[in-house]
């Protein structure tokens, strides 16, 4: 008599072990006694106590309000009175407040065409659940993902037969999605770009390669080539084996048509560049050859025929000649920065230079009482020509001293701080202004003046400019008539 007992309990505990591994518990409504058991594992499901007592208003109460209590109610009443087996996942709230997916299967016992009992089993799938509804989420969001993409994606499969593409390749190569399907890549492809495409995907079949990158050409619908960048991956199987390669396409055409256009006026533009110089030297020359002809024969002139020398006309036609000299020697400093080419520079240290600068209009600032005030660390140091840079010192200097208010000494303020890759140099001086409104546009322009002085030629600042710009800066002005101007100098920094 013991075997059989220890068989039925070995039987027991198989059933436990299998409920509580599965996570599957058992439940049974007998219909005659309106009595509900649920084993240990429905209790766990459920979040209960061990000796809780259940009943059919409580087990229905924990399936969540809304479609799931309405579809278990109706289930339930539909077994009893129609004798129909039931198997659904739904939402039940357990004990301690928690949503949890459940699969509920429920089958009626029969006696005498009539329901005596239910039996069914209950199956935490909350995990499995959850996990299926976010793949889907983000399946779904993969889909509309490659679907609304700017740049081309197609799903090659390994054969190189286009399995699926979305609407940014069909717009490039002019396809609509039931056409584009029943061709192949190789259909697709430049006859001159297929022997390269082709070697990559055999290599990321036999896995050499994981992905490939490449700029190549398609032929759209009409026969016209496309430019586009393409970038290929290999999708593989949880055992390591080729599925199908993801394809990202994206439209050169127009960015390749723009470059050449640009390559072509780069092209117009060297020549144009290279036959305006050539008019320069040419320019150049032959003014400076005529005004050394017209000096010479003023000064064969006065040396031959002095009387001639004593009228009116003589003296204004020695000033023509000297201003052509100015004039051609102007032209030539301003051709020499614009056409040299590899300019040395080197390190210079920007306080030392301002101290050259000081001590070459020395006098010229102990006349004028100009006042001085200068901020500048004696380690910054910027990237220049000497003869440039003491250039460009020394015109701001002198033209802040030579447009100071009228019977009032200059007062400038020089300061630097460092922006990036750039020494910003601050040179302020409390002078006349200059109307910005009026002449910003024109301020660094060859011959532009605005005060009237009987020193200004209006070719400082186009020189001063030229040399910045030479050097890699840029220049920038603040200004208030009659109040103050602050010229902004960017100098590179030296590495």
């Amino acid at each position: 008599m013991s075997i059989p007992n220890i068989q039925k309990k070995s039987s027991i505990n198989l059933l436990d072990f299998i409920q509580e591994h599965a996570a599957i518990g058992t439940w049974e409504f007998d219909t005659t006694l309106s009595q509900l058991n649920w084993s240990t594992q429905t209790k766990k499901i459920h979040e209960v106590s061990l000796d809780y007592k259940p009943n059919v208003e409580l087990g229905l109460s924990f399936y969540k309000k809304g479609y799931s209590l309405n579809k278990i109610e109706t289930l339930f009443t539909n077994c009893i009175e129609n004798h129909k087996d039931f198997d659904i996942e739904i939402q039940i709230i357990t004990q301690t407040g928690k949503e949890k997916w459940v699969r509920t299967i429920g089958t009626p016992i029969i006696e005498n065409n009539k329901c005596i009992k239910i039996q069914g089993l209950i199956q935490d799938i909350d995990k499995k659940t959850k996990n299926s509804k976010a793949l889907t989420i983000k399946e779904q969001q993969l889909s509309r993902t490659f679907e609304t993409a700017l740049v081309g994606m197609a799903i090659v499969d390994l054969e190189g037969t286009l399995i699926d593409v979305n609407k940014s390749l069909c717009k490039t190569l002019g396809y609509n999605k039931d056409e584009i399907k029943t061709l192949t890549f190789m259909d697709l492809t430049h006859p001159d770009d297929l022997r390269c495409d082709y070697a990559a995907m055999m290599r990321m079949i036999s896995g050499k390669l994981d992905h490939y990158e490449a700029e190549k050409r398609y032929i759209n619908k009409k026969g016209e080539i496309i430019w586009a960048q393409l970038f290929t991956t290999i999708v593989r199987d949880s055992n390591g084996q080729p599925e199908h390669f993801i394809a990202q396409i994206n439209d050169l055409t127009l960015i390749k048509k723009s470059s050449q256009k640009v390559s072509q006026l780069l092209d117009t533009t060297e020549n144009q560049n290279k036959r305006l110089l050539n008019f320069a030297h040419i320019v150049s020359h032959n003014l400076r050859s005529h005004y050394g002809n017209l000096d010479m024969l003023l000064d064969i002139i006065k040396m031959d025929s002095p009387e001639t020398t004593k009228n009116e006309i003589f003296p204004l036609i020695e000033q023509a000649v000297n201003n052509l000299g100015e004039t051609v020697k102007n032209l030539n400093e301003v051709a020499a920065i614009n056409t040299q080419k590899d300019l040395k520079t080197e390190s210079l240290n920007l306080l030392e230079n301002f101290n050259k600068a000081f001590s070459s209009i020395s006098a010229l600032i102990i006349n004028s009482e100009t006042k001085i005030s200068i901020n500048i660390e004696p380690e910054i140091s910027v990237k220049g020509i000497p003869a440039y840079l003491d250039s460009i010192l020394l015109n701001f200097l002198t033209n802040a001293i030579k447009y100071k208010k009228i019977n009032e000494p200059a007062k400038i303020e020089i300061s630097t701080e460092i922006e990036n890759d750039f020494v910003i140099l601050k040179i302020k001086d409390y002078g006349l202004g200059i109307d910005l409104k009026k002449h910003r546009d024109k301020l660094f322009g060859m011959y532009k003046t605005f005060h009237k002085h009987k020193d200004s030629r209006g070719l400082g600042l186009f020189i001063t400019k030229n040399q910045v710009e030479a050097i890699g800066g840029k220049i920038e002005v603040e200004s208030i008539v009659n109040e103050s101007t602050t010229f902004y100098i960017y100098l590179k920094t030296y590495e």
